[in-house]
């Protein structure tokens, strides 16, 4: 069974399940990243569902991080890295945009590098939009 269902216009099931992915996308990442998931801080999570969550999650020695998943390569950087999800999101966009340039230049670039970094290049472009779209982080 196919669903049909435009991305803008998902049920409360589907945003919820969306979600759920997500975080276990992101808390998969960390795992395999050595870091071991304690808790998540839900009020200074960030979702816009069907496109990116920006979670906020403690280990279990008490560090904290920012965890991005979504339609885009999971990252994550520690919480004193940026102070708010929005700040998170603009540091992976920069440092997405280093990584992909840093791709493009290498004397070993092949094509995989080469379709990561327009890759990253493209997702970069996309965070920037949203990290500068006032409204979406207003009452934030």
């Amino acid at each position: 069974m196919t669903d049909n269902t435009p991305q803008n216009e998902m049920t409360d099931q589907q945003r919820s399940e969306w979600v759920r992915e997500q975080f276990q996308k992101a808390n998969k990442h960390l795992a395999e990243n050595g870091v071991l998931f304690e808790s998540v801080v839900t009020n200074e999570s960030r979702y816009l569902v069907p496109y990116l969550a920006v979670w906020k999650i403690k280990d279990t020695n008490n560090a904290m991080y920012w965890v991005m998943s979504g339609d885009l390569p999971t990252d994550y950087i520690a919480e004193s890295t940026a102070a708010t999800a929005r700040d998170a999101i603009k540091h992976f966009a920069m440092a997405w945009q280093l990584k992909a340039a840093n791709l493009r230049e290498s004397d070993s670039a092949d094509s995989s590098s080469l379709e990561y970094a327009e890759l990253l290049e493209s997702r970069a472009e996309g965070l920037h939009a949203i990290q500068n779209q006032d409204e979406l982080w207003q009452g934030v």
